[in-house]
């Protein structure tokens, strides 16, 4: 079977300058007018973290996991790559209807626009991916040779995100309420990774989804490459790897079975 995406990414080399241009856009429209620019990218999820912290921290009490005393890092270390999959899932919902005109009017490669989006976000994640380590070295004096084996995790994320923006993008083509829809879907599956607790708090009901959830094993991995000097469990990468590649399949597939009405519908 020939891959549904293959038409596109064999001609990718060619379209690097229209990839580029729409990532480049992308970044610089999140910041159109703003006296401090890309600076607020930065900014949010550092607010949010402090507010979190405040409250799971101070207020509650909670600790962080893997036996790292300061609960700040180990939650941002958790949330960075959530943020890095939430952001592209979401904003590639709407992709393709703020590039109606475009593919109404010109041969357009749609398949591009969940990519653009997760390449721009991964901008963003790569700086808070540097807040974090540079945290870590002055707080916990502590640098691990595991950073390596990050990129593996980040392109997992990506496979995985992009997949799933593909279908959420073509389904809101035909069906408006898929954004809303999904923005529902991500509030309960953030809740079931192990973000804000660590897993052994989590009731016994619980752990089958955790077990189920591939951003579990994504978190897990990037806290134990970012604040131990743990390797990652090659199982567990394994594991993540395969479902971020079948579902990175399985949305092109989804993608272009639905790709071949969005003209009329738009």
């Amino acid at each position: 079977m020939r891959f549904p995406g293959s038409h596109f990414f064999k001609n990718l080399v060619e379209r690097r300058s229209l990839l580029f241009q729409m990532v480049r856009r992308d970044f610089e429209k999140r910041f159109i007018g703003s006296a401090a620019g890309w600076m607020w990218g930065v900014i949010h999820p550092i607010v949010l973290l402090l507010s979190w912290s405040s409250v799971f921290g101070a207020c509650l009490g909670m600790k962080g996991g893997d036996g790292v005393q300061s609960y700040p890092l180990w939650l941002f270390a958790g949330f960075l790559p959530w943020m890095l999959f939430q952001d592209t899932v979401m904003r590639s919902s709407t992709s393709l209807l703020e590039q109606a005109n475009l593919i109404k009017k010109t041969s357009f490669p749609s398949e591009i626009a969940p990519l653009s989006i997760f390449l721009s976000s991964l901008i963003h994640h790569a700086i808070g991916l540097a807040l974090v380590i540079v945290s870590v070295a002055v707080w916990l004096n502590h640098i691990s040779v595991m950073l390596v084996f990050l990129p593996v995790y980040m392109l997992a994320v990506g496979l995985f995100a992009v997949g799933i923006g593909w279908m959420v993008a073509a389904l809101h083509v035909y069906l408006r309420d898929t954004a809303q829809a999904i923005t529902v879907v991500l509030q309960l599956w953030f809740w079931v990774t192990p973000i804000f607790i660590e897993e052994a708090k989590y009731p016994s009901w619980s752990r089958l989804l955790i077990a189920a959830n591939p951003m579990a094993y994504v978190v897990r991995g990037y806290r134990a490459l970012l604040l131990t000097n743990r390797p990652p469990s090659f199982r567990e990468l394994a594991v993540v790897m395969t479902l971020a590649a079948a579902t990175f399949f399985l949305g092109g597939l989804f993608f272009r079975y639905l790709k071949r009405g969005f003209a009329d519908v738009l």
